[in-house]
């Protein structure tokens, strides 16, 4: 929604920033006039094998560089903001889609991934959110959860998608980098 007049754009992440993160900050100021990050490890995304627990966080780190790199509000919420307990929340389908390739292998990820997009999307009420391209398939269904939040009468987001940044090597950035080594 408008702040002031202005348009707000919405930096959806995980945390444990990297300079990927910072160009989607960069593509949201260039476009909104105020720009939110969020950062939440979302339980739903993670399986039972999945690395919840040890996914990087290092909120102080994050809330300094997001600060450096213009964001206007970043919104950290603890799971009971996003899931309160007692209430009943739309859980978008991913349908067919959400089935192949890396949800054939990581069954309810889409799912949790959309009802928290979903759920951020009813909090913050962007005009803008910037995802990059890096997981095309998540980049799909999220235009696609735009699309029937519109037909479903709610106001429209423009999904905007900005190209992976990338090591200088060639490997696509990722929070999950610090897992590996250099060889």
């Amino acid at each position: 929604a408008s702040r002031g007049g202005g348009t707000v754009a919405l930096v959806p992440t995980m945390g444990a920033l990297h300079s990927g993160h910072l160009a989607l900050v960069a593509a949201a100021k260039a476009r909104a006039d105020f720009v939110v990050m969020s950062i939440f490890v979302n339980p739903l995304q993670f399986g039972a094998s999945e690395d919840l627990e040890r996914y990087p966080r290092q909120l102080d780190a994050d809330a300094k560089l997001a600060a450096m790199a213009g964001v206007d509000l970043l919104f950290a919420p603890m799971v009971e903001e996003i899931y309160p307990p007692g209430v009943v929340l739309e859980h978008p389908k991913p349908g067919p889609v959400g089935e192949l390739f890396e949800g054939a292998n990581r069954p309810g990820h889409f799912g949790g991934m959309l009802t928290v997009v979903n759920r951020l999307f009813d909090l913050v009420k962007p005009d803008f959110a910037v995802f990059g391209t890096k997981d095309a398939q998540q980049l799909f269904l999220v235009r696609q959860l735009s699309v029937e939040r519109n037909r479903a009468g709610k106001r429209h987001i423009e999904v905007v998608p900005l190209e992976t940044v990338r090591e200088s090597e060639g490997l696509a950035l990722s929070s999950r980098n610090r897992y590996l080594t250099a060889s």
